[in-house]
């Protein structure tokens, strides 16, 4: 017997979880999808109100302000948890303690403040399964893709932030998205996209919306991307490449970076070098993984 959430998909839906300023959902917006979207920070939910009324106002979007966590951490009847807002950097905010952590240790405190509790699977209940799924909500990306599970129906596409910390935890979330359904995979890096991204005419996806993208984008997405959709061995094996990166090169705790007798860059430039030529992309760079549903038509 099938008991699961039998919610069905919108093929002109998306959700985006992290909106941050809006820079990704008015573009979905202004390529014609119906946009969800969830931000925890009050006053980047208000900036994106203001910054995105006409949307609000014709019913095109739906902001969703509050923090989504592993229903795990939360007790009975609770309706707010701490976030932690970053004040130097407002796409760091976080629910995740550890984050908060680190993000202090590499000068970038943050102010706790209480929001609302989200319960993502009850907002998918109600507002259906969309096509694409972008994810970036620092360190509690996986509770939606666990969120998944409980659902009939799949996103063709989703897209999450790759941890950095370990290559173990970057194998969970391949892991976890492969359990989904999800069996061709991406790795794009985020810093160079506002230069090498343009959405193509004619759209694969939506209407054609000309788009400079701005720094922090998640930029092209589902069908638009033009890189190579890879098998999950593949992109554990870029991954593996990628990680090399982070621990030689990483500006949270690079270990050629900590190097400071005379001539130290000059390895460090061979350091970086020799990465690119497995990664193709910006040593260290950071990366977004964009999964593609099995039930997608790949033709």
């Amino acid at each position: 017997m099938n008991d699961k959430i039998k919610t069905p998909k919108h093929s002109d839906l998306i959700y985006d979880v992290g909106m941050h300023r809006g820079e990704d959902t008015e573009f979905y917006l202004r390529k014609g999808f119906r946009v969800v979207s969830f931000e925890a920070n009050p006053e980047l939910a208000k900036l994106c109100r203001n910054r995105l009324k006409s949307y609000l106002d014709k019913g095109q979007l739906k902001i969703v302000e509050g923090a989504i966590v592993d229903a795990d951490a939360i007790k009975p009847g609770q309706t707010k948890v701490v976030f932690y807002k970053n004040n130097a950097l407002s796409d760091w905010g976080t629910v995740c303690t550890d984050w908060a952590e680190r993000n202090a240790r590499l000068g970038k405190p943050s102010s706790m403040i209480e929001v609302d509790v989200i319960n993502f699977q009850e907002v998918m209940q109600e507002n259906g399964v969309p096509h694409f799924l972008k994810i970036d909500i620092e360190g509690a990306d996986t509770v939606c893709l666990e969120s998944l599970k409980m659902f009939q129906e799949r996103p063709d596409y989703v897209s999450i932030e790759s941890d950095k910390t370990s290559f173990a935890n970057i194998k969970r979330e391949i892991d976890t998205l492969m359990a989904l359904g999800y069996d061709s995979f991406q790795a794009v890096e985020q810093s160079m996209i506002p230069k090498l991204q343009t959405p193509p005419q004619p759209p694969k996806e939506g209407h054609y919306a000309p788009q400079s993208f701005e720094h922090g984008s998640s930029g092209l997405f589902g069908a638009e991307l033009n890189g190579e959709w890879k098998s999950y061995r593949k992109i554990l094996h870029q991954y593996r490449a990628i990680r090399l990166g982070y621990v030689l090169l990483g500006n949270d705790g690079g270990i050629l970076n900590k190097l400071t007798f005379p001539g130290s860059w000059q390895l460090q430039s061979w350091a970086r070098s020799v990465c690119r030529l497995f990664t193709n992309a910006e040593v260290p760079g950071w990366y977004d993984t964009h999964a593609r549903h099995q039930g997608v038509n790949k033709i």
